[in-house]
């Protein structure tokens, strides 16, 4: 029985086991790494795209899919840079610009991932297409709004919001933080939260038990699309301009981050600590190759075999 339980436990942590693992060898091999400022660095690095692996998380557990959040990120924070250059044309002063920009943005995001949701419901149309669509349509509207250069109407107090500190830690780091126990209490002590376990595990028997799986759906999508666009807007914080040629590729390490949590591409399972881990994992990782001089060619490669690897250790665990 002891022995049992020890095996079970091993194979629920065994990505906390390797990244314990991964941290002790770069400890040894990569110099600095154990430094506050390249923790930080880390941190700093990992919070955005980990801001929206958290929805994506609950967008998969749910049964689907959204590889739009890449160009999400890159179209609010053009967005914002656009209606900022506006606003502020019109008259209106730089602060207040600023903050209905930002609200434009969030609610635009929320708006283009309900209407993915509404299509998968409405219409039948896998949010694998839908997303797809969105891709390109958010890349191709970005690049309208800034006719291929980065605007820069920012205020310097903005740069806060994507590089500043709080006591010592970045601020994306903080916002970071909030969205997991935000998103972790949702998924572990919300009826919403067990309405999208019960929905992506079965949703023929969630909705003959009186869940109402459209809701549920579309609800999970406006949130990832919702935080894509947080995460685009300190992005363009951080870099201090709306820039569509940012996070290109951000929904390949988002959705990877999600699966090395143990986030199951079928539905139904997953944690969001799991993809904590899988976000830290995977910054830590990319970092320490940096640290270690490894070509960006190679660390592609091993991001590559490490997917595969959690997806088979994910279905050995089931």
């Amino acid at each position: 029985m002891v022995v049992e339980r020890l095996g079970a436990w091993v194979r629920r942590s065994i990505m906390e086991l390797i990244l314990f693992a991964l941290c002790a060898i770069l400890a040894f091999e990569a110099e600095g790494f154990f430094s506050v400022d390249n923790l930080l660095n880390v941190l700093r690095n990992v919070s955005m795209q980990g801001i929206i692996a958290f929805g994506m998380t609950m967008v998969i557990i749910s049964g689907e899919i959204d590889l739009s959040v890449g160009s999400a990120v890159a179209f609010a924070g053009c967005l914002t840079a656009y209606l900022t250059e506006m606003l502020a044309a019109a008259g209106l002063g730089i602060a207040a610009a600023v903050g209905l920009a930002m609200l434009g943005s969030l609610l635009t995001g929320f708006g283009v991932g309900a209407l993915s949701g509404f299509i998968r419901v409405r219409f039948g149309v896998p949010t694998f297409i839908t997303t797809l669509a969105w891709m390109t349509v958010l890349t191709g509207s970005a690049q309208l709004l800034t006719g291929g250069f980065p605007l820069t109407p920012f205020p310097e107090w903005y740069n806060f919001l994507g590089g500043g500190y709080v006591l010592g830690i970045p601020f994306p780091a903080i916002v970071f933080a909030l969205v997991f126990l935000a998103t972790h209490f949702l998924m572990g002590y919300t009826t919403w939260g067990r309405a999208i376990y019960a929905v992506g595990g079965n949703a023929e028997a969630a909705r003959l038990s009186g869940i109402d799986v459209r809701k549920v759906k579309v609800g999970a999508m406006a949130t990832v699309a919702f935080l894509a666009a947080l995460a685009g807007i300190m992005q363009s914080a951080e870099i201090m301009s709306g820039a569509a040629t940012t996070a290109k590729g951000w929904e390949l390490d988002v959705i990877a981050a999600v699966i090395i949590g143990g986030t199951s591409l079928m539905g139904g399972e997953g944690k969001i600590r799991g993809t904590l881990i899988g976000v830290v994992f995977l910054g830590i990782l990319v970092n320490g190759m940096t640290l270690m001089n490894i070509s960006e060619y190679w660390q592609h490669v091993v991001r590559g075999v490490l997917i595969l690897s959690a997806v088979l250790i994910n279905r050995a665990n089931q």
